[in-house]
This record gives C-alpha cells, sequence and structure tokens, in this order.
C-alpha cells in the first residue's frame, strides 16, 4: 500500500470522477411537467400582506391580546419572514422552505397545544409538511424546528 504510485491515484481519481452524461434526477417532474429548478432565487413582486396566518384571542378579560403568527414574502423566493405575537411581546425570524422545484406554498395549521400552531408548507401532492412549531412556553414565544427538509424532487 506504501508504494503506490501518484499517476494510478491521479488515473483513479480522474475515472471516478468522469460523467457519463446521465442526469443524477429526472430532468421534469412527471406529476406537473415543469422543468426542474427553473423557480427563480429571487421574487420580482413583493406581496406586503401576509400570505399565511394564524390567530387566537388570549384569555385575558382586561386586554384584546392575540397569539398570532403571520409569514410575509421577503426577496428571496424560498425564504419567509415570520412575525410572532403574544401578549405584548412580540418577535421575527425566518423561514426558508426547501425548493422542490416549484414556487413554494407556504401554510399555517393549528398546534396541538394552546397558544401554537405549525409552519409547514404544501408539497407537489397538496398535502401539509410541518415544519416548526410555535408555541408559547412560561410566558415567552418559542420556535422549534419539528422536522429538516432538503431540496428534493417528489416523484411518483
Amino acid at each position: 500500500m506504501k508504494n503506490i504510485s501518484p499517476k494510478i491515484i491521479i488515473t483513479v481519481f480522474l475515472f471516478s470522477c468522469h460523467s457519463n452524461n446521465q442526469p443524477a434526477i429526472a430532468e421534469t417532474d412527471s406529476a406537473n411537467q415543469n422543468p426542474l429548478n427553473t423557480v427563480s432565487p429571487y421574487r420580482s413582486d413583493i406581496k406586503p400582506d401576509p400570505i399565511a396566518e394564524y390567530s387566537e384571542k388570549v384569555n385575558d378579560n382586561l386586554n384584546d391580546w392575540h397569539f398570532s403568527v403571520k409569514l410575509y414574502e421577503t426577496k428571496k423566493t424560498f425564504y419567509y419572514l415570520i412575525r410572532m405575537e403574544y401578549e405584548e411581546l412580540k418577535a421575527e425570524d425566518t423561514l426558508k422552505l426547501p425548493n422542490l422545484g416549484l414556487m413554494p406554498k407556504p401554510a399555517i395549521e393549528k398546534g396541538k397545544d394552546k397558544y401554537s400552531c405549525v409552519l409547514g408548507f404544501m408539497d407537489v401532492q397538496n398535502k401539509f409538511n410541518e415544519y416548526k412549531l410555535v408555541h408559547v412556553e412560561k410566558g415567552d414565544i418559542k420556535l422549534t424546528t419539528l422536522k429538516h427538509y432538503y431540496g428534493a424532487v417528489y416523484t411518483k
């Protein structure tokens, strides 16, 4: 093993890196017949209104407080601004959705607990995929990652 020629190592390396001109993944989404990775990384038109939101009134007789979460578009196509509110607390963060080869469809669903909701996205089969949990813990707003996603293509 010690006397392996550098030429042999380089030759093996070159052959292992050689492409056989076959795509590693399908070049079109069979469900939509759209070329993949054609979604622009930047938006040309950013909507000022929330594109998804959830709100729940806080049980307080003296104040008109809410637990609310709103998602806003940003300049980057797969990034969304999260604005969270609970009573007088306000917080912001960023939600990055995976690139599935089509425009992202962020969504919010009610969580299991009071003052909670799940941030996620709709996939190509229009199924909700949970991603992050926004909830109140000891009077604070918490954002917890539930699952991890990678830019992947759904195929049949």
